[in-house]
């Protein structure tokens, strides 16, 4: 997506009928090493290029370590989007991939217009009537693998192609790319 589809991308999300309490979610799904928090970022940038306020919260925060990709919606629910569905400030404690637990410093979310929700599995079916738009990005998974290696490291290859296993199960299971409304291929 160039910059001036994700600006006309931005201002369609900007004029959506809010669907969590006043604010308009934008979840950023795909496998790791797609592209997605580039992505967000960008979208989040085109927000604001339109004059709108926007947040962006990446899921790999509030993940409880690599085997909670199936269980960590209900910390979803109860520390972001619940209290931003009631317009209230969400709180939450980012988890630290370095040390494998959360981290004692609370983190806040402020109902703003946009909430870019970024990460694997961000559009998933519970939450999809509450998003303003889906965004599913992709690229071959050898490219995606050494992506992420070359961002976080080798000694990270084990617990990846695990977590990749556990994302193709997600992604056949809940129908996401099909469900999304935008998908995006990244080849390089």
């Amino acid at each position: 997506m160039d910059e001036f589809e994700l600006g006309e991308f931005a201002g369609r999300v900007l004029v959506a009928e809010p669907r969590l309490g006043t604010v308009r979610v934008v979840a950023v799904d795909g496998p790791s090493g797609a592209g997605k928090t580039t992505f967000a970022e960008r979208l989040a940038g085109a927000v604001r290029a339109r004059g709108g306020r926007v947040v962006v919260v990446h899921l790999d925060d509030l993940l409880d370590g690599w085997d909670d990709l199936s269980t960590m919606w209900p910390r979803v629910e109860a520390w972001l989007l619940g209290p931003l569905r009631a317009g209230s400030v969400a709180r939450f404690r980012a988890y630290d991939w370095r040390v494998g637990g959360f981290s004692g410093v609370w983190r806040e979310a402020r109902p703003e217009e946009v909430l870019v929700l970024e990460g694997v599995s961000s559009a998933r079916a519970v939450v999809r009537p509450e998003l303003v738009a889906s965004v599913f990005l992709d690229a071959p998974a050898e490219v995606r693998l050494a992506r992420v290696l070359d961002r976080d490291g080798e000694e990270l290859r084990e617990p990846l192609l695990r977590w990749a296993e556990a994302e193709r199960a997600h992604f056949a299971a809940d129908g996401t790319r099909d469900a999304a409304s935008v998908r995006l291929e990244s080849a390089t």
